[in-house]
């Protein structure tokens, strides 16, 4: 009886083995990382390249600087280079009358150009250039030239559009268009007018409103002009 606990120890103890055995094995991650470093050292990579420090020799030859303008002081020094001095833009000139407007009246401007000697000298230049014209007769106004419309204007009792001659009621605005588009001016309508029976007559219906003045004809400017 004693021998069945020693007997039930030992195949309790064989199953757990069989179970071990059995379980699969759980890869190690840290056997693969602690493997690199010793793989990686086994490659010669040489040794490191120096680096230059800031401010050395330049690699660029002196021919080529030379050809860019570049002298060798001027590479790896770390002096700061100096700033070019730009020249200030010169003010654009004025002009002296950009309009041609006479500055005669400005006594500065004169008297800053001008002296006493100066002055008379130029107005003796101009009296030399100045041309007199003699006065001559007044020439004769052709007699052919039909009525004189500026004696009538001065002479004419009404002002535009006042009727002062009788005019038949039956005057065609028609008529009076038509014939009006005949003449150049109202003047050279006034001057046919007045040579054919004007104003007492409306001739062609130069005047239908009976003022006395044909296609609209004004004496206004002429009696302006003579201070009527």
């Amino acid at each position: 009886m004693e021998d069945r606990p020693v007997l039930t120890r030992s195949l309790a103890c064989l199953a757990v083995l069989a179970a071990a055995a059995c379980t699969p094995q759980v890869p190690d991650s840290g056997a693969t990382l602690r493997e690199q470093p010793a793989q990686t050292g086994q490659f010669d990579m040489g040794a490191p390249a120096p680096v230059q420090p800031f401010g050395g020799p330049s690699a660029v030859s002196s021919s080529e600087l030379a050809s860019a303008g570049i002298g060798m002081g001027q590479i790896g020094t770390g002096a700061p280079v100096p700033p070019v001095a730009t020249a200030a833009p010169a003010p654009a000139p004025t002009a002296a009358n950009p309009l041609g407007i006479s500055d005669e009246n400005d006594f500065n401007a004169v008297s800053a150009r001008e002296s006493i000697e100066s002055d008379a000298q130029r107005r003796n230049q101009l009296a030399a250039q100045r041309q007199e014209v003699a006065p001559t007769a007044i020439p004769q106004r052709p007699a052919d030239t039909g009525p004189n419309i500026v004696q009538y204007a001065l002479t004419a009792p009404n002002q535009k559009g006042q009727e002062w001659y009788s005019r038949s009621i039956f005057a065609s605005e028609a008529r009076f268009q038509r014939n009006c588009a005949r003449y150049a001016s109202p003047d050279a309508a006034q001057r046919d007018f007045l040579a054919n029976g004007g104003p007492d007559r409306n001739y062609a219906g130069l005047d239908p409103d009976g003022d006395g003045f044909a296609c609209g004809w004004d004496p206004a400017p002429f009696r302006l002009a003579a201070g009527g």
